[in-house]
């Protein structure tokens, strides 16, 4: 009779300690991942892996840096029904490129519309650009019916570059207004910056 309460309560022992560990182990792990790491400047310079981002920060990195805050974000897709907005500077500053994902095109129409003339507001110094036109292509943004799920963009023209990597514009098109996006450098000019 003393031989089996032995393995009895060696057992309920055994099961005991590796609950503890088992709650010891997960709450050390839980509070390691809600305590913020502090990225060096390798990582700053890197885009952040999909991993190691918060839902929003997700939701933000997959928008862009263009748009400041998720909820900039949600009112141009609520509003203007239209997602992923880049602004980036290309052709070496001369030209910024306005980019854009259609997800409601009803909502989108205005952007596409012929008779708005579309410009950006530079908000440090007020300059104005606009869409340059060429003779053969005529004007370089695109005006077709917008369709649901399409990238659609329109180029405005930086000539004396007083529109820089970093600044915060304004676009207008007619009763869109898209303010206080950031303009990011183009590729190639990430890539020259690299080590």
């Amino acid at each position: 009779m003393m031989m089996a309460n032995p393995p009895r309560s060696r057992r309920s022992m055994l099961l005991a300690s590796y609950l503890a560990s088992s709650i010891v182990l997960f709450s050390t792990l839980a509070s390691s991942a809600q305590q913020p790491e502090t990225p060096t400047k390798a990582d700053q310079a890197a885009t952040p892996s999909a991993s190691s981002l918060t839902p929003a920060d997700a939701l933000l990195a997959s928008i862009s840096r263009t748009v400041n805050s998720s909820r900039a974000a949600m009112m141009y897709r609520r509003l203007w029904g239209i997602d992923n907005i880049t602004l980036k500077a290309t052709a070496s500053g001369a030209v910024i490129r306005f980019s854009y994902l259609v997800e409601d095109a009803n909502k989108a129409k205005v952007l596409n519309d012929k008779k708005e003339e579309p410009y950006l507001l530079v908000q440090k110094n007020g300059a104005r650009l606009e869409v340059p036109a060429t003779e053969k292509v005529g004007k370089l943004r695109q005006t077709a019916t917008p369709e649901n799920g399409r990238e659609y963009w329109m180029v405005f023209q930086n000539a004396s570059h007083v529109v820089q990597p970093g600044d915060r514009v304004n676009i207008v098109i007619g009763p869109f207004h898209a303010d206080g996006l950031v303009v990011e450098p183009s590729v190639s000019t990430l890539e020259d910056r690299k080590p």
